[in-house]
């Protein structure tokens, strides 16, 4: 457990954060210039709070004016946006590098483990300028592993790389949480990756941290609606796969609201995920829709409507669980939708596109 409660004033920008990052992967998600950097920067011990602390498993890291532990002695590894790897090193020399920062008694994983674990066999006698922008993030990957560190910093691991290079990534780091049981701190402002990664994540904004809780819950919440996203704004829903159609090359998943169908997925019956289901996709009619394309249809009652001037209305549904609908002033005007009135809602199944899907382990 990562416990954290700092505030440092910068001329123009205040950081005030707290937050606790448990066993997993905590994902700290704003825009650009919230602070997520400066946070997970001092984390690190590379910049210094003015006030507050910072703690690893009831071990000070940092407290104002009588703990400040230097970054080597934290035990903390940390992953930048670019690899950082010696050009003048092979990978195995890059590996090696962290491996001796600690004695061998005190390693916590061994090469070999590191190396199977994120693919490196056919790479280590290769240096840093051959190699892929996302095999670059592996070694820098695995050398902080090696450093025997109590949990892993990443700062924007992926924003780099192009969609190819992050999806064939982003399993390597879902590894280090269910293989290694690594406690992750996570910065990225994509939310994909909060989709595929995040057990907790903490949504900060201005240098605050806003709110923290599971991703399910906090896309669903409407007051967070401004840094949730606006137009790719929706619910993360958990699911399960149902069964598989391959005539229509359809997959039923299976959610608290009922059934899903989505475009044709390669995973077991039984598995796990995330699907996020944006509230521009989500349309609602106030009868049982006939003689329709759309497949997706569910029952729900509307739980609370958005206050807002724009054009553009976000609406709360239950369907059995919350489900976010984003559609025209005049239609709610029109339909003179309020609280507590039962809807249909509509969700295209080709509307959940492979972005919008997030394995999930089996707990």
């Amino acid at each position: 457990m990562l416990e954290v409660a700092v505030r440092r004033q910068w001329p123009g920008f205040l950081l005030d954060a707290a937050f606790e990052a448990p066993r997993g992967i905590t994902v700290l998600y704003g825009r650009s210039g919230a602070g997520k950097t400066m946070l997970v920067n001092m984390l690190a011990g590379l910049a210094r709070p003015e006030h507050g602390h910072i703690r690893m498993d009831g071990e000070t890291l940092f407290e104002a004016g009588v703990v400040d532990l230097p970054p080597e002695r934290r035990r903390l590894g940390f992953v930048f946006q670019e690899s950082r790897l010696f050009p003048h090193l092979s990978v195995n020399g890059n590996l090696r590098y962290g491996e001796r920062l600690k004695p061998a008694s005190k390693r916590r994983f061994a090469f070999d483990q590191i190396v199977a674990l994120l693919g490196l066999e056919n790479l280590l006698s290769r240096r840093p300028g051959t190699l892929s922008g996302g095999e670059k993030q592996r070694v820098a990957i695995g050398r902080a592993l090696l450093s025997a560190p109590r949990a892993l910093l990443m700062d924007e691991p992926l924003a780099s790389l192009d969609a190819e290079r992050k999806a064939d990534l982003l399993p390597f780091i879902e590894s280090l949480r269910d293989e290694l049981g690594m406690t992750i701190v996570y910065v990225s402002h994509a939310m994909e990756e909060i989709i595929r990664l995040a057990d907790t994540l903490v949504l900060i904004d201005n240098g605050k941290t806003v709110a923290a809780g599971r991703p399910e819950d906090l896309t669903s919440r409407l007051d967070l609606r401004p840094l949730t996203g606006r137009a790719e704004a929706g619910s993360v829903l958990t699911a399960t796969v149902l069964d598989h159609d391959p005539k229509y090359q359809l997959t039923a998943l299976g959610i608290d609201g009922g059934r899903l169908l989505v475009s044709l997925l390669d995973l077991a019956i039984g598995s796990r995920l995330r699907v996020r289901i944006r509230a521009r996709d989500v349309a609602l009619s106030l009868t049982a829709p006939e003689a329709t394309s759309v497949l997706n249809q569910f029952s729900g009652v509307i739980t609370e409507i958005a206050d807002d001037d724009g054009p553009q209305v976000d609406i709360l549904l239950d369907i059995g669980c919350p489900l976010r609908a984003r559609i025209t002033r005049r239609s709610v005007a029109e339909l003179n939708l309020q609280p507590g009135q039962p809807v249909y809602a509509l969700v295209k199944a080709v509307a959940i596109d492979r972005h919008s899907l997030g394995p999930r382990r089996t707990k």
